[in-house]
């Protein structure tokens, strides 16, 4: 089942969202064999030249390593997955604070109106 993208960014950058987001969660697992430039285009039903642009970025970012003989791999390198997986969360933090501030919430409230949504999905 293709992708699903919307229309506030393009596409190679949301498709290198996702598989950010894929290895950071763990879907993807560090060090994993990744999938062939047309396989993944296939997957996410997109043209095999916007999936390359993204892959080939992701590759500059350090997130994929390619080996010429083997392929594409995840990286193993967790300073820099547990790097960008802080600047994440700061980033959504920094939101929902925002938005919630917006709406006339402070801080105690938006603290502890957190701490019951966690008690809560556990």
């Amino acid at each position: 089942m293709a992708w699903k993208f919307n229309n506030e960014k393009a596409i190679y950058l949301q498709i290198m969202d996702k598989i950010k987001t894929d290895i950071l969660g763990g879907t993807v697992p560090m060090g994993a064999k990744f999938n062939t430039v047309r396989e993944m285009a296939i997957i996410a039903g997109v043209n095999p030249n916007t999936m390359q642009k993204a892959l080939s970025d992701l590759e500059q970012e350090g997130f994929l390593i390619t080996n010429r003989t083997n392929g594409r791999f995840v990286t193993e390198d967790t300073n820099l997955l547990s790097t960008y997986k802080a600047q994440i969360a700061d980033s959504l933090v920094e939101q929902f604070t925002n938005s919630m501030k917006e709406i006339g919430y402070t801080n105690e409230e938006i603290i502890t109106l957190a701490h019951k949504l966690l008690a809560q999905s556990s």
